[in-house]
C-alpha cells in the first residue's frame, strides 16, 4: 500500500517528534493539534531539533525549512481524511483515544491504516472502536523520537498481516528499527521497564536510599544510561502512573500496584521535567 502522506494527531513531545522523523524521511505530514500554542511550540521544537541535527552532521538536508515545508499544521481531526496512514499520539487516556478512533473510522478512507502511539492501551479495543479492526495497529515510538531507534509494532487481535507489514516498512522509512509484539498490557518494553521504575520509587518511599544514590547505583551497577527515577522524570510521572494502572487493572497481579509516592507526586502536579519538578528539580532555562 503506497504511503506518501501521514497524519499525526497530537503535537506534544511525541507527536512533534513523529512529525519530524517522518518529514526528515521525505514524507508529507499533516500535524493535527487543536491548540494553537501547542502547534507553535511543536514547530519550534522541530526547528531546533533539525538545526542541531544539521550542525552535528547527523542530517544531510540543506536546511530546517526543507523539513518544515513538508508539514501542514491543522487544528481539526477532519484533516486526517487526506492521509494515507494515520498515527494517533495524544495523551495516554483510553477514553480520549477510543473517541478519536471512532472519528477516524468514519472520516478516513477504508484502506487507510490507523495506528496508535499508545504505550500501554489495548490496540484491540481501539480497533473495535474504529469499526475497522483489521486496519488498526500499534506504533509505539520512544522519546525523543528523532533519536531513539526502536518502534514496537503492536498486532491487535484482528490486525491483518498486510497492515503489520506496511507499518514495519513505514517505520524503516523513518529510520527506525521495527519489532513486532502482540497486544498485551504494556506490550514488551513497558511491561518490563515500568515495574522496575515503580520498584525504585518503592525503594525511595521506604527510605532504602536517596533518589540520587538509587540512580547512581543503577547506572554504575547495571550500566544503565539513566537511573530509574531520572528516567521516570524524563518520561513523565503521569505517564508512568497511567501505565502502572493499566498493568494492574488488566493483569490483576499486585506486583503491578503503583507506589503511593508516585500517585502523590502526580496528585501534586510534580510530573517531572515537563513541570520542572518530579523526583528532581529542573530550573527553567
Amino acid at each position: 500500500m503506497p504511503i506518501s502522506t501521514i497524519a499525526v494527531l497530537g503535537a506534544g513531545a511525541m507527536g512533534s517528534g513523529i512529525c519530524e522523523a517522518a518529514a526528515v524521511a521525505g514524507l508529507r505530514v499533516i500535524s493535527i493539534e487543536k491548540a494553537q500554542p501547542q502547534r507553535e511550540a511543536a514547530r519550534e521544537r522541530i526547528l531546533a531539533s533539525v538545526k542541531k541535527g544539521i550542525e552535528r552532521k547527523k542530517l544531510t538536508i540543506a536546511s530546517p525549512d526543507e523539513v518544515l515545508s513538508r508539514i501542514d499544521w491543522q487544528p481539526d481531526v477532519a484533516a486526517a481524511s487526506a492521509a494515507d496512514f494515520v498515527i494517533e499520539a495524544v495523551s495516554e487516556n483510553e477514553s480520549l483515544k477510543r473517541a478519536l478512533f471512532v472519528q477516524l473510522g468514519q472520516i478516513c478512507r477504508p484502506e487507510v491504516v490507523l495506528a496508535s502511539n499508545t504505550s500501554s492501551i489495548s490496540i484491540t479495543k481501539l480497533g473495535a472502536a474504529s469499526g475497522r479492526p483489521d486496519r488498526v495497529v500499534g506504533m509505539h515510538f520512544f522519546n525523543p523520537v528523532p533519536v531513539m531507534k526502536p518502534v514496537e509494532v503492536v498486532r491487535g487481535l484482528e490486525t491483518s498481516d498486510a497492515v503489520v507489514a506496511a507499518t514495519v516498512e513505514l517505520a524503516k522509512r523513518m529510520g527506525k528499527t521495527a519489532l513486532v509484539v502482540r497486544d498485551a498490557p504494556g506490550f514488551a518494553v513497558n511491561r518490563i521497564l515500568m515495574p522496575m521504575i515503580n520498584e525504585a520509587i518503592f525503594a525511595l518511599e521506604e527510605g532504602v536510599a536517596e533518589a540520587s544514590a538509587i540512580d547512581e547505583l543503577m547506572k554504575l551497577g547495571c550500566n544503565h544510561p539513566m537511573g530509574p527515577l531520572e528516567l521516570a522524570d524524563f518520561v513523565g510521572l503521569d505517564v508512568c502512573l497511567a501505565i502502572m494502572d493499566v498493568l494492574f487493572t488488566q493483569i490483576g497481579d499486585p506486583k503491578f500496584r503503583a507506589a503511593t509516592l508516585l500517585r502523590r507526586k502526580v496528585d501534586a502536579g510534580h510530573l517531572g521535567r515537563k513541570t520542572g519538578r518530579g523526583f528532581y528539580e529542573y530550573p527553567a532555562k
